[in-house]
């Protein structure tokens, strides 16, 4: 369904160079050079500035469980998760969805579920929506399995992730919380442990899996991820296997080794609203001062995006046209997306429209056509 034909005036708009008092046209999905008949829309008293491309967020899982147990029917679930998006000024989002020996939401079987249900709804739904998968590592006789899923549900971007809780059950203890996370999802918490120490104990067989399975993957041409790297010679370890992003790197250290080699810093976007990290791990803010994040992301609160960059522009740490690409063009690069994240000629026609004095969003337009839209700005575009 090709977009709306509109010629936006009044608002400030924001160009690379900065917020500009110019109109926008907007033409079969794309931003349009302006020479073209189209309907005008006043709006004055409004920003627009390019659509949020989210490059990491589970936020998602709120709208498929909305309590204890999920949806039976997870594309109501993906449609209400695409409304929220939407009223967030998000036009690009990606899910990131567990496969996981942790169960439940993060299982397996449930990452089935939630992709097909992708697959299902993406083209009835404005906003675009595109899966990630955040393998576990130690599940080392599910290696082949989730090659084979990558492959089936045609998965573009992939990270690894490891919860298990090593340092207790090097211990011999048993993890914190085990008892209430193993009943949530059904299993016997002596069922649970074992399986936990069973992985902890084959951890020196994972470097040599991670090899083979990254080396398959390079060969798809799947995007990948490391998720909470921790030193120089953890990220050194997954740049040598192609794994080229570096997701909430824990450490200075950590980010620093990843520009130094040429990868990209995804940090979250909770991290600055908060002031820093929720776990005492490395300040977000601090990294976009020195210049080491490439992209934020919602992570777990999708209305960070556009806070973040506002308390950023506010502390002084970086004017309003780089803040934004934090959130735009920067993880539109990270994922390889060259059709977006900049208000430029030929490129998409994803915006949002703020309030300029509220800086609440008004509207947002993902490739010209409207997932969002209230208030008076909703009158100006129907009216």
């Amino acid at each position: 369904m090709s977009g709306l034909c509109l010629r936006l005036t009044g608002a400030e708009v924001l160009t690379p160079g900065g917020l500009q008092a110019a109109p926008l046209a907007l033409e079969d999905g794309r931003i349009s050079d302006g020479a073209t008949t189209a309907r005008e829309v006043d709006l004055s008293g409004y920003l627009i500035l390019p659509g949020i491309v989210d490059a990491h967020g589970d936020g998602f899982e709120r709208h498929l469980a909305p309590r204890r147990g999920a949806m039976k029917d997870i594309d109501q679930g993906l449609i209400a998760a695409e409304a929220e998006l939407a009223a967030n000024g998000i036009t690009t989002a990606v899910l990131a969805q567990f496969y996981s020996w942790e169960g439940g939401m993060r299982g397996p079987e449930f990452a089935e579920r939630v992709l097909t249900g992708v697959a299902q709804v993406r083209d009835s739904v404005v906003t675009d929506l595109r899966p990630q998968l955040r393998f576990e590592t130690p599940m080392l006789d599910a290696y082949d399995a989730v090659l084979d899923f990558i492959d089936r549900h045609e998965v573009e971007y992939c990270v690894f992730n490891d919860h298990l809780p090593h340092d207790a059950l090097a211990k011999g203890k048993q993890p914190k919380g085990l008892v209430g996370k193993a009943l949530r999802i059904g299993r016997n918490p002596e069922v649970h442990l074992a399986m936990m120490q069973q992985m902890h104990a084959r951890r020196a067989e994972v470097p040599a899996a991670m090899d083979r399975l990254s080396a398959a993957l390079v060969a798809r041409g799947v995007r990948m991820g490391s998720h909470d790297d921790h030193s120089a010679d953890d990220r050194a370890t997954w740049h040598a296997r192609g794994v080229t992003v570096a997701e909430f790197p824990e450490t200075l250290e950590a980010a620093e080794a990843a520009k130094t080699g040429g990868d990209v810093v995804i940090m979250g976007a909770p991290n600055v609203v908060r002031g820093g990290s929720h776990n005492g791990n490395v300040s977000a803010a601090d990294m976009v001062m020195m210049g080491l994040v490439d992209a934020l992301a919602s992570d777990y609160h999708y209305p960070s995006l556009r806070r973040a960059v506002f308390l950023l522009v506010d502390a002084g740490i970086c004017d309003l046209a780089a803040a934004w690409q934090l959130i735009s063009g920067g993880p539109a690069r990270v994922l390889g997306l060259a059709d977006r994240g900049a208000l430029v000629p030929g490129l998409r026609a994803d915006l949002v429209v703020l309030d300029a004095r509220t800086r609440r969003v008004a509207a947002t337009l993902a490739a010209g056509r409207i997932s969002y839209a209230q208030g008076d700005v909703a009158q100006r575009f129907f009216g």
